[in-house]
């Protein structure tokens, strides 16, 4: 059966099924739904009009496309235009939204994922200006050695003791392969660069000859 995706709409849809079928397709459906079985009851004082309503905005203006779960039928009336979707980032995110559903765990992965390749992006792109990022004063490590950052994990029964040992090959384990990808990229190009010009000489020589 095809599942309808959910609008934004005020009123309250009607559902597919009755109570009597869902109690009878899903055992335990329901089990609240007798005012005696629930611990609240005689507690609750339903149908108090508390003045609240709420009738559907006028929708925002979609300048670009915007990525929405395939849970909904439409964006919702207002959204945010802050951080538009751009580069690999951008078209991991749209992927995620455009082919998963919230309720699958490869949604969530393929964000996360996202928002590593974000990060990098940003990096690469700082090494273009005047002031590109700095990993050692920017990840807090020097605090390890003015704010008792050692002694501080001991003896305090902390939670994320566990798991400290990985810290530093997390964070700092991009940036170590990075630079040892910028060393070998930059041997390849001298080695490159030191062929041709060894080629060229030759062919000078010989054309003398």
């Amino acid at each position: 059966m095809a599942v309808t995706p959910t609008p934004y709409i005020a009123g309250k849809p009607e559902p597919r099924e009755s109570a009597e079928q869902l109690r009878a397709r899903i055992p335990g459906w329901g089990v609240d739904r007798d005012p005696a079985d629930r611990p609240s009851f005689p507690r609750e004082q339903p149908g108090i009009q508390t003045g609240a309503h709420w009738d559907f905005p006028e929708r925002q203006p979609e300048e670009w496309p915007r990525e929405r779960s395939i849970e909904h039928a439409f964006l919702t009336p207002v959204f945010g235009t802050s951080a538009p979707l751009a580069g690999a980032s951008g078209a991991i995110r749209k992927y995620a939204y455009a082919r998963f559903s919230e309720g699958r765990a490869a949604h969530w992965l393929l964000l996360i994922a996202a928002d590593r390749v974000d990060a990098w992006e940003h990096h690469l792109r700082s090494l273009g200006t005047l002031r590109p990022d700095n990993p050692v004063t920017e990840t807090g490590v020097l605090s390890e050695f003015s704010r008792h950052g050692v002694r501080s994990r001991f003896g305090q029964k902390r939670a994320d003791v566990n798991h400290q040992w990985i810290d530093p090959f997390v964070v700092g384990g991009p940036w170590v392969l990075a630079g040892l990808g910028a060393v070998a990229a930059g041997r390849l190009l001298w080695r490159v660069s030191g062929a041709r010009r060894v080629s060229g000489a030759r062919r000078v020589s010989g054309a003398r000859r």
